[in-house]
């Protein structure tokens, strides 16, 4: 059901959008705004198929909470999000661009994104919150912040405290752009923001699950294999349910029963943090992935893929640590966080690389002519005294 409104401040309002209708007399009455402050609202701690629950809207006098549930594809917002000439702004904008890819197929245009270009200013603490206080001394309630968005009816409080993500966001990029423009950084921030157009929502390998368990990389390749079972279990039941994985099942849990192998539902009831609910309901699903994990073929147990195995190189480590000299000396000038800089994953593809110019260091993967203008003198100049080492992969990609 529709409310009129959520209340801001004494002078704004969130008009609440859940029909087709609401949303499209919004977007017609916005028109083509210069700028135009987004942010959205999903439910992976809770849920196991993650979605977009809420859009929250925001341009400089109009403010909006669209409810997508009720509603349909939105294509007169996704015309708006994907028009070049509207500035898209976010605050981290990562997963956002990501989940409205993944629901709509919107590829958004035109990015700002705040909580990068606080990175790109050396800004240590660069949440929304920590930003809204720097710049406005304001102080957002986070009691919602864990809040499951997936539930209705949302209260007003929620409400209110989903409005607040995009209230006050074209006013935080204003003061971020100028802040950049004054540290002649607005070509770092550009660079970035086109590299975030490019965001998409990239499917999970199926049957991959279990590879990203933390903790998975201790395990024999038998206990991988009853792993593998066990998420495959646990993911199904997730599914049903639609509830987050760790909900079901925690991970140091799955892992231990990995490591025990249990036969019975006594020996899987002694086994800290397994739900008491889920050994009634499904003790013998458990014991069942147990066993077809056990019944694995030894050639057929599940391995790592493993990185590409370079030849070895006695000088990398002292490639890598002139190349870090060279970052922490610049990241001291600039006044910058090191890794936000520069990774040391870059660092690594940099001495493998051995550049002899600036030209050559624009061939490598990832780097940003920014990183470049800033660092790439130095780079080459740092390895200079090194000679050429052969890197070649090994041909399998699989740990043995």
């Amino acid at each position: 059901m529709a409310q009129e409104g959520v209340a801001l401040t004494q002078e704004q309002t969130a008009a609440y959008l859940d029909t087709d209708a609401d949303v499209t007399r919004f977007v017609q009455g916005i028109g083509r705004p210069r700028e135009l402050a987004i942010d959205t609202e999903g439910a992976s701690f809770h849920r196991f198929v993650d979605r977009i629950y809420l859009i929250q809207l925001s341009t400089r006098d109009q403010h909006a909470i669209i409810d997508p549930l009720p509603i349909g594809k939105i294509p007169e917002l996704g015309a708006l999000l994907e028009d070049p000439k509207v500035e898209v702004v976010f605050h981290d904008a990562d997963y956002d661009l990501r989940l409205l890819h993944q629901d709509y197929g919107w590829h958004v245009t035109n990015i700002f994104d705040t909580r990068v270009s606080a990175q790109l200013l050396g800004i240590a603490a660069f949440g929304l919150g920590a930003l809204l206080e720097r710049s406005f001394g304001l102080k957002l309630d986070k009691k919602f912040q864990r809040a499951d968005w997936s539930l209705r009816p949302l209260t007003a409080g929620m409400l209110d405290y989903a409005a607040q993500d995009t209230l006050h966001l074209l006013g935080l990029r204003d003061e971020m752009k100028n802040e950049l423009e004054k540290k002649g950084r607005w070509a770092w921030a550009m660079e970035e923001f086109q590299r975030l157009e490019g965001t998409r929502w990239d499917p999970e390998e199926p049957g991959a699950a279990f590879l990203r368990v933390k903790g998975a990389r201790d395990l024999s390749r038998r206990e991988l294999a009853i792993l593998r079972e066990l998420v495959t279990w646990r993911d199904s039941v997730a599914l049903q349910l639609d509830r987050a994985t760790f909900r079901v099942v925690a991970n140091d849990v799955l892992l231990e029963i990995a490591r025990t192998a249990p036969s019975n539902a006594e020996a899987l009831g002694t086994i800290k943090g397994m739900p008491r609910g889920m050994i009634e309901r499904g003790a013998n699903d458990v014991l069942n992935a147990v066993k077809a994990g056990l019944a694995v073929p030894d050639a057929q147990l599940p391995k790592f893929p493993r990185a590409a195995r370079w030849d070895k190189d006695p000088d990398f480590d002292a490639k890598v640590g002139k190349l870090k000299a060279v970052r922490d000396d610049a990241a001291k000038r600039l006044e910058l966080d090191p890794g936000v800089l520069c990774s040391r994953e870059r660092m690594e593809t940099i001495a493998r690389a051995l550049p002899r110019s600036t030209a050559e260091l624009e061939g490598i993967p990832g780097l940003r002519k920014w990183q470049i203008r800033e660092m790439g003198d130095q780079f080459v100049a740092a390895l200079a005294g090194f000679k050429v080492a052969a890197a070649r992969p090994s041909d399998s990609p699989y740990r043995d």
